[in-house]
Formats: C-alpha cells, sequence, structure tokens
C-alpha cells in the first residue's frame, strides 16, 4: 500500500489551546467564581496560566499517566485543569459531585488519583471524604491565596511560582487525557478513558455548521457541568472557533444565568432541560426578553417540544437537540436542519427539529436493528436497539478486561430507537424503561413530551409498573411549577387526544420528580417508589 508523504503531527488538546492563543488570543474568557469578584482574561493568559499549573504539577511529582481529580464547578480554573493535566500526558478525572459519598470515593480509587484539586464549596466534603481516598497524597484548593484550607495547597500560590512559556511535550495522540465516569444509576459507576485524538477529532466535528455551528462572532456559556462528558466537548469547540467563553461558576438559577447573558451577550448556551424549563419560566414570570441569547442546545432527556415552541416563538431562541452519552464523549447527533427539510416548509422543519434528537454527524455511526441483530429500516417508524461505532466512540470500560463493544466495533447504547430516512434519530425509550402492555409497546418518552405542554407542569415522567392483567401500564408523575395548581383531570384532558387511547396513563400522581447525578429523571427510584400503586400486585 503506498503511504502518503505528509506530516504525522499528533493530534493533541494543548494544540488547542496552542492555537487558540495564536488565532484568537485576545478574545476575552470571564468566569464567575465562589465568594470572589468576576475573573476576566483572554486565551492568551489562559494558555500561559495553563502551562503554568502543568510546571506547578511537574514540581509536586505529577509524571506522565497519574490520574488526577477534579471536584469543582464550571469555572476558569477547572477550564485550566482541562487542559493542563493533559497537556503534560496525566489523565484529569473529572469527579461528578453530585454522585453519593460513596460513589465519589469509589471513582475516585477506582481511578487511582494522586492529586485531588477542589472548589472551597467541597471542603466540607473533602473533610468528611479525605481518609476513604486512599490513592490521593495531594490536595490543592482552587481558590484565591490566603483562603484557609486545612491540609491543602493553594492553587493561585502554586501557580505564582511558575513560568508560563514551557512547551508543552509532544505525546503519541492515542495516550489518555479525561477519565469520565457514568452516573452510577445501576452499580458502580464505569469509567471511560478518552484519549488525545478523540477529544480533538470530536471537538473538531462537533464545531461544524451541521452540529454546534460556532463561530468568532459566538459568545458560549455552558451550563452542562465541566465534569459532565467534559461539558459536551464545549470547553475544546469554543476556544478552536475563537468564541468568547463564560464560565457560570456553580450558580445555575434563572436569575443568575440571565445576568451573565445579558452583561456577557451570550448567543450560544446549552444544558439539561430542566435548567432551560426554570429559564424559560423565570422570563414567563419576570416580563423579561432572552436579550442576546440565539441557540440552546439541550440533551439528558428528550426535549419538550412545548418549552421549544415557546422559546422560538416568543423569544427568537432557536432550541437544538443533542444525543449522546459519556461513552460517545458525548456527541451522536445534533438536530439542526436540512435543505431537505428547508423545502418542505417551516412547519415540516420545526416538526422534525423539536421531535427527533437529531441527524448524523460525520464522525459518529449509527445502526438500528431488531432482537435477531438484523438492521431494520430508516423509515422513522420501525424501533430497535441503537449502536454506534466512531473514533471518540468507547471500545473498553476503564480497568474491565471485557470489550465493550462487538466483533464489529459496534457498541450498544440502551437506547430504543428509530432512524428515519433523513438521517434523523427519534429515541423512544431506554431498555430498562420501556414499557409492555399487553404484549406491545408503549413509548414513555412520546407521552413525557406531550404531558410537558400541559400548563402548570414543570416535569413529567413516564414508567412502568406491575398491572395483574396486561402485565405492566403507565402511570405519569407530575411535578408543577411552584405555586401553580393541575389536576389529573386536566392533565389526561390534555395529553389523550394527542397520544393512542391505550397509552393513557393508569393514574396521575403529583410529587417532585427525582433526578440522577447529570440531571436526568431518576426512572428506578420512581419504579421502586411506586411499584404496587396498581394494586393489587402478586409479590
Amino acid at each position: 500500500m503506498l503511504q502518503g508523504l505528509m506530516q504525522k503531527t499528533p493530534l493533541l488538546i494543548s494544540g488547542i489551546m496552542t492555537f487558540a492563543a495564536a488565532a484568537h488570543g485576545t478574545r476575552e474568557v470571564v468566569s464567575r467564581l465562589i465568594d470572589e469578584p468576576l475573573w476576566r482574561y483572554d486565551y492568551g493568559r489562559m494558555a500561559a496560566r495553563t502551562a503554568q499549573a502543568a510546571a506547578a504539577l511537574r514540581r509536586l511529582g505529577v509524571t506522565p499517566g497519574d490520574r488526577i481529580t477534579s471536584l469543582a464547578w464550571n469555572t476558569h480554573r477547572h477550564m485550566e485543569l482541562m487542559y493542563a493535566v493533559p497537556g503534560m500526558g496525566a489523565v484529569l478525572h473529572t469527579a461528578n459531585p453530585r454522585l453519593s459519598d460513596e460513589q465519589i470515593v469509589f471513582t475516585v480509587n477506582h481511578a487511582g488519583s494522586k492529586a485531588l484539586l477542589f472548589d472551597k464549596t467541597f471542603l466540607p466534603m473533602v473533610a468528611r471524604l479525605r481518609e476513604r481516598l486512599t490513592s490521593v497524597r495531594t490536595y490543592i484548593l482552587l481558590a484565591a491565596p490566603g483562603t484557609p484550607a486545612e491540609g491543602a495547597l493553594n492553587y493561585e500560590t502554586l501557580l505564582a511560582a511558575e513560568r508560563g512559556d514551557a512547551p508543552w511535550p509532544v505525546l503519541d495522540e492515542n495516550t489518555a487525557a479525561f477519565l469520565c465516569y457514568t452516573s452510577g444509576t445501576t452499580g458502580d459507576p464505569k469509567g471511560v478513558l478518552y484519549s488525545h485524538r478523540s477529544v480533538v477529532l470530536h471537538a473538531l466535528a462537533a464545531g461544524l455548521e451541521g452540529a454546534l455551528g460556532f463561530s468568532a462572532f459566538d459568545s458560549v456559556m455552558p451550563c452542562q457541568s465541566l465534569y459532565h462528558a467534559n461539558a459536551w466537548g464545549v470547553p475544546f469547540v469554543a476556544p478552536l472557533n475563537g468564541c468568547k467563553f463564560v464560565l457560570p461558576g456553580e450558580k445555575m438559577d434563572p436569575v443568575s444565568l440571565h445576568a451573565l447573558i445579558m452583561d456577557e451577550g451570550v448567543t450560544f448556551s446549552g444544558g439539561v432541560p430542566t435548567i432551560w424549563t426554570m429559564y424559560l419560566a423565570h422570563l414567563e414570570r419576570s416580563g423579561s426578553t432572552a436579550g442576546p441569547l440565539q441557540r440552546l442546545v439541550i440533551a439528558g432527556s428528550a426535549v419538550p417540544r412545548a418549552m421549544a415552541e415557546v422559546f422560538q416563538t416568543k423569544y427568537g431562541v432557536k432550541v437544538r437537540q443533542l444525543w449522546g452519552m459519556t461513552e460517545t464523549s458525548p456527541l451522536g447527533v445534533v438536530s439542526t436542519p436540512t435543505p431537505q427539510l428547508a423545502a418542505r416548509g417551516s412547519e415540516a422543519t420545526d416538526e422534525t427539529i423539536w421531535t427527533r434528537q437529531g441527524r448524523l454527524v460525520f464522525g459518529c455511526e449509527l445502526k438500528i436493528v431488531d432482537e435477531q441483530g438484523n438492521e431494520v429500516p430508516h423509515d422513522g417508524q420501525t424501533s430497535g436497539s441503537l449502536l454506534v461505532r466512531g473514533p471518540w466512540v468507547i471500545e473498553k470500560y476503564y480497568r474491565s478486561d471485557k470489550s465493550a463493544v462487538d466483533a464489529e466495533g459496534w457498541f450498544d447504547t440502551g437506547d430504543i430507537a428509530t432512524l428515519d430516512a433523513d438521517g434523523f434519530l427519534r429515541l423512544t425509550d431506554r431498555k430498562k424503561d420501556v414499557i409492555k402492555s399487553g404484549g406491545e409497546w408503549i413509548s414513555s418518552i412520546d407521552i413525557e413530551n406531550i404531558a410537558m405542554g400541559c400548563p402548570g407542569v414543570r416535569i413529567a415522567a413516564v414508567v412502568g409498573v406491575p398491572h395483574p392483567k396486561w402485565e405492566e401500564r403507565p402511570i405519569l408523575v407530575i411535578e408543577t411549577h411552584p405555586d401553580t395548581a393541575v389536576t389529573k383531570e386536566q392533565v389526561l384532558a390534555y395529553i389523550t387526544p394527542q397520544i393512542v387511547r391505550w397509552w393513557t396513563p393508569d393514574e396521575v400522581l403529583f410529587a417532585p420528580v427525582p433526578l440522577t447525578a447529570t440531571g436526568k429523571i431518576d426512572k428506578k427510584r420512581l419504579r421502586e417508589q411506586y411499584w404496587n400503586v396498581l394494586a393489587p400486585v402478586a409479590g
């Protein structure tokens, strides 16, 4: 085979920061902090501080291959670690503080982390867990100099002692860069080990017009946590495209987010549906406008159509769904329009964009198969198991001897979905959440999306519970907006005309809807809580 005669420059995360400093060095980065003034600098100074952080870690004995844990919010210091740690050849484990104590201890110990860098919010947590973190030798507080923290070094003090002009080492592009753990709703969390190559390729693809579509004119504010699959890759996509970058810190409430959007000219943001449901309620309640905000990308669970419609028609904000998972880095598909849709008119375009998770993105292949493993037609109707493969899709979980993919490299996502002729994916359920009633399937996601349009409904969750005649039947759990009265009769009157009659939930309950550590509806807890609601049930 004839080899090409091009340079074999490795794809490295440090290369993204080097490029951003050279091409967009004066583009602003703004960060909220905990009990500190708003931080402002640019990509040029970020690059220097990132090099200082890497030098400080080297001085403390961190070597290539070591795992380092962060326990931090969306701040500039946390983002610096996302470049400094992999840039020096070590691996950053972004711990999820919303996991239970047991799961946090498990992930840090499973990672074998040598150092823990944490925000001051987590001082009590670190003190509580410290004796159980068996591999951690060094603790570093991400805070201003002089902030008291017993038994911990100070990040800013360490940086001040280092130079910011040291060159980055040239690594193999397949070197491990990040260790992200699944939320662990069933069993222990599982580690997904990203490489430099996978992160850079993901960032290049995610910035395309058919995906996030960033440009140097955008001001980007990620409300998806940096510890949640690297904030969906946005900390790498934004610098590559010269975007202004705004970090909201730990404050994800609608009033705080709205202030940053207005003050910093935010044009693009993203996060789980819960954040934007609350933000939309704030706009409606306060009579405010969305200001400069133009686009939202929402993932974690299906986007309620009613919310997307109000954002676009009343506030001029386009809502785009994204589907992915920790195991896909996480980009799988994004719901962006195409010429084929546009030719059918705006109504057809909106219908597809608002009811599908997204369309094919270069680099991530999709396949839907039936129970026998045969690929099903791309007709938008025939559902099956969703399989994925590509350069940023998992091959094996960290410290597992077993491959996570089949012989052809396909990873089973655990989702049930359809694909249509235009390449758009629609999720109908998670395998573990599928409801089978009288031998027929019911889509919990479809019912939830419709119920979310009912006035007063803040969160809608559908789960299947045992039924003495039909094996399983759906129940609907509703969490209403504060100070809002909604009745069972109102909810059923709203959803019944929009669904197949036998899909109608057997019960509508009003209660807080539990969420997982990544902001998804915790259906496992709901099933446990309401297992016997359609009694009598044997056993």
